[in-house]
């Protein structure tokens, strides 16, 4: 129990993560003291840094996702932060007075400007205790060397993360109707709402390292698990359809529409020679002008027969996929579950949890 101690507590913290936050703050912090030095004349050989740089390497690099470790969050927050450390020890001479207030007040310049990064904190003291060199630098420290750091620290960052594929900056992608129009995708629309969100934040009263946003779409992963771990003992291959209707890849357009309009199904999954699936087409790609059906056929969504039933919320309420076509381990068809199919069997199960109620005389 005592090695909990060193367990990270960052959610979402893996070894891979932790590794690649290694890799980034090396190439990032000496890349930037280099790059640094040579821009202010100390040549190759000089770390041209600041103090602060290696708090913000740990933000930049090991979680990225944070509000806090944003470029805006980087730059302004260090800058100002060290703007306002120089402007404090330049009217206040007391280094205890003068170290307490410029903290307080980088900490209220940052969040007024939204630019809040703990970092900044450190930033602030070095305007103060910074010695003669940042005496000397006077009002161009905050400027050269802290925004010129923070600046390129944050373009390696972003090169970095971008080609280990990671999301930075930030930003979250919503969920977009595939109606075009202004309702929320389906998904959505049930269990909680965006002001449930709010409200509980108001209600806690607490401060927490994560975009609302990415709060909403947290909860709503979930609720994802939870439905699925509540059905988990429901299968595909419990509900789905087995006599499924199929079309060959080089079939004419207008024999898979005739297939889709006789059987009334919006989903038709297309096989090739060898009967193993290779796309879906429907009425919508079927409007595109083609010769054959492969020329317009979409990306099928599948599953294996021991998949739980419910794991396909997701793709079946994307606004997109019709139905999940249900394949073996060499992709031929064994059935197909459409959204019917689902919403049939998930009432069906609420209506047997449910107690029954009986009637009083």
């Amino acid at each position: 129990m005592a090695f909990r101690l060193f367990v990270p507590i960052l959610a979402g913290a893996t070894l891979r993560e932790r590794l690649a936050a290694c890799v980034g703050a090396t190439i990032g912090i000496a890349l930037t003291g280099v790059i640094s030095g040579l821009a202010m004349g100390g040549g190759p050989h000089v770390a041209m840094l600041v103090a602060p740089m290696g708090a913000s390497a740990v933000l930049l690099f090991a979680v990225p996702s944070s509000p806090l470790a944003q470029p805006w969050s980087i730059i302004g927050g260090n800058t100002i932060s060290a703007l306002v450390g120089v402007t404090v020890a330049h009217f206040v001479h007391n280094p205890v007075i003068a170290s307490g207030l410029a903290v307080a007040l980088a900490i209220a310049a940052m969040s007024f400007t939204r630019s809040l990064h703990p970092p900044g904190g450190a930033a602030a003291l070095t305007g103060v205790l910074g010695g003669p060199a940042v005496a000397a630098a006077g009002f161009l420290f905050p400027f050269l060397p802290v925004a010129l750091n923070s600046i390129i620290l944050v373009t390696l960052g972003f090169l970095f993360h971008k080609l280990s594929r990671r999301n930075y900056p930030h930003v979250h992608v919503p969920v977009p109707n595939s109606h075009g129009t202004a309702d929320r995708p389906p998904a959505e629309r049930v269990g909680f709402r965006p002001e449930d969100v709010d409200a509980a934040l108001a209600a806690l009263d607490e401060t927490f390292d994560i975009d609302r946003d990415d709060i909403e779409r947290l909860l709503r992963q979930v609720e994802l698990q939870a439905t699925v771990r509540a059905h988990r003992t429901l299968l595909c291959q419990d509900i789905m359809s087995r006599d499924v209707i199929s079309v060959p890849e080089h079939a004419i357009a207008d024999e898979a529409r005739k297939q889709l309009l006789d059987h009334n199904i919006r989903t038709l999954p297309v096989v090739d020679a060898e009967a193993r699936l290779v796309g879906a087409v429907g009425l919508r790609e079927l409007t595109r002008p083609t010769d054959t059906v492969k020329g317009v056929m979409s990306t099928a969504g599948t599953a294996s027969p021991d998949t739980p039933a419910m794991s396909l919320l997701p793709v079946l309420t994307d606004g997109h996929s019709h139905a999940v076509v249900i394949v073996d381990a060499e992709r031929h068809i064994l059935g197909l579950i459409t959204q019917t199919d689902l919403l049939a069997a998930a009432a069906r199960v609420q209506t047997a949890d449910r107690p029954q109620l009986k009637a009083v005389a």
